[in-house]
């Protein structure tokens, strides 16, 4: 009889064989991962390659993009100040340093730069920080000189008439060399004080004392104006010099007024012939001298037609002396064209205005 082996039973003793793992079940995932973790362990063990499975941050952070040291920022904006922009505007502007004073600006740069003024510029270039107004300006002041001579000439109420233009320019043009600009209410208060000071000469019969009081009385004016202003005390105190100044200008120009009519005749002439003289293309020292030599001619050549006679030459040096002051402080600081027809037309004359009127009291 023939032994049938049951239904898994093998006679022989093999032992069964372990069902093959089909792909795709859960155990062979689980002994991948954990061959590919072990394979990972031992990668990681170099560090190179530890460095592919780094995560590398290229891009820029707020700190390294927004925030660079005060001194780079301060050195990238004085090389930039005067180059064009360039068409390209950051996502993220980084903000402007603040300066904490105008002296912070840096040294002038011979190659320019937009966040110095001019005359830091020319000292940097060895120039002078100083231009002469020119020949058109004392073109001016001569004709403004020789409207007073001939004015003094004719009468009193005559010679307000220029003289009045000569207040106002003064006026204008002393807030203008300084800066100030528009500077209405300081221009206004100022030639109002010269007006002032017209009338009271008038009313004085062109007695002296009337310009020193108008003096104190615009003096006080302006400072209880600027101590009723809202600006910054170093403002208030720069407008109130500058508003004090001004006045002070265009009401001592009323020393024309004051003075005897031959005085004025001769000193207005004098100052004429000295401005052009000193707008001639000459050295500076030898200006000045030519401008005085040509100011005490024209006095003696004035005075011979007056009354002053050979007196004349001494009245017109000392009004030219005191009217090339005035011509050198218009000078200053690289002004505009307009303090140049202005500040450079009148201050001459005005500044001459109290020579006149010494000189002339003594020498009549």
């Amino acid at each position: 009889m023939t032994n049938q082996p049951y239904d898994g039973y093998d006679p022989y003793g093999q032992q069964p064989q372990a069902p093959q793992t089909p792909q795709g079940w859960p155990g062979q995932g689980h002994q991948q991962g954990y061959q590919q973790g072990q394979q990972g362990y031992q990668e990681y063990d170099d560090p190179y390659a530890a460095q592919q499975y780094t995560q590398q941050w290229q891009g820029q952070t707020w700190e390294t993009q927004s925030q660079a040291p005060v001194s780079a920022q301060v050195t990238a904006a004085e090389e930039t100040a005067y180059l064009p922009p360039q068409g390209h505007e950051p996502s993220a502007p980084a903000p402007a340093p603040t300066p904490a004073s105008a002296a912070e600006y840096g040294p002038a740069t011979v190659a320019g730069n937009a966040r110095i003024t001019d005359a830091q510029r020319a000292r940097a270039e060895g120039r002078s920080p100083i231009i002469e107004p020119g020949m058109q300006p004392a073109a001016l002041t001569a004709l403004l000189g020789l409207l007073l001579a001939g004015a003094a000439a004719v009468g009193t109420y005559a010679l307000l008439v220029p003289l009045v233009v000569l207040q106002a320019v003064t006026a204008a043009g002393w807030f203008r060399l300084n800066g100030m600009w528009p500077a209405r209410q300081g221009i206004a208060l100022g030639f109002a004080g010269a007006l002032a000071a017209d009338a009271a000469l008038l009313a004085s019969d062109r007695s002296p004392s009337a310009i020193l009081g108008t003096l104190g009385v615009w003096v006080l004016l302006a400072l209880v104006l600027q101590l009723r202003s809202h600006a910054d005390p170093d403002e208030r105190m720069y407008g109130l010099m500058a508003t004090v100044a001004a006045s002070a200008l265009a009401i001592v120009a009323g020393g024309y007024l004051a003075a005897e009519a031959d005085a004025v005749t001769v000193g207005a002439i004098a100052v004429a012939v000295a401005v052009l003289a000193r707008a001639l293309p000459l050295p500076t020292p030898a200006s000045v001298v030519v401008a005085l030599l040509a100011a005490a001619g024209g006095g003696a050549a004035a005075g011979s037609m007056t009354g002053l006679g050979t007196s004349g030459a001494l009245l017109g040096a000392g009004a030219a002396a005191c009217a090339l002051i005035g011509h050198r402080v218009a000078g200053y600081d690289y002004p505009s064209r307009f303090v140049h027809f202005t500040a450079g037309v009148a201050l001459p004359l005005s500044a001459a205005a109290p020579a006149v009127y010494v000189l002339g009291r003594a020498l009549v």
